[in-house]
């Protein structure tokens, strides 16, 4: 059986695997949709342990104050709207598809999220 602190780990391992994809996407034109796939995970996986996990229940006293940054990410940060309205115009402007990357890689560092995730993931 899957303990609550290895299912997190595995969760937090894939959300910082797809944040290292997008750090490593080379911007070329076609992009935007590789972005919008990999920040939709994220989304999707921030949402699975912010909605699922009970923080009671981690052993790590750290885990309550990722899962707050984790909704305040989930709180103020929309960037699918603006990807839907980038794609038609603009899906092969290789500067805007750089700043749009560039924008969210800014919002999963705020806080210093990521590095709170890799610290947890250690931990575990």
């Amino acid at each position: 059986m899957v303990t609550y602190n290895e299912h997190l780990k595995k969760i937090i391992s894939q959300t910082l695997e797809s944040y290292h994809i997008l750090k490593e996407i080379q911007d070329k034109p076609g992009d935007l949709d590789n972005i919008k796939k990999e920040m939709l995970k994220i989304n999707g996986f921030l949402k699975v342990i912010t909605n699922n996990i009970d923080e009671y229940k981690i052993s790590h006293s750290d885990f309550k104050k990722l899962k707050s940054k984790f909704t305040h990410y989930l709180e103020n940060y929309f960037f699918e709207k603006e990807i839907e309205t980038m794609a038609p115009l603009y899906s092969n402007d290789v500067h805007r598809v750089k700043n749009m990357r560039f924008k969210i890689l800014e919002a999963l560092e705020d806080k210093k999220m990521i590095d709170s995730m890799e610290d947890l993931v250690e931990k575990i």
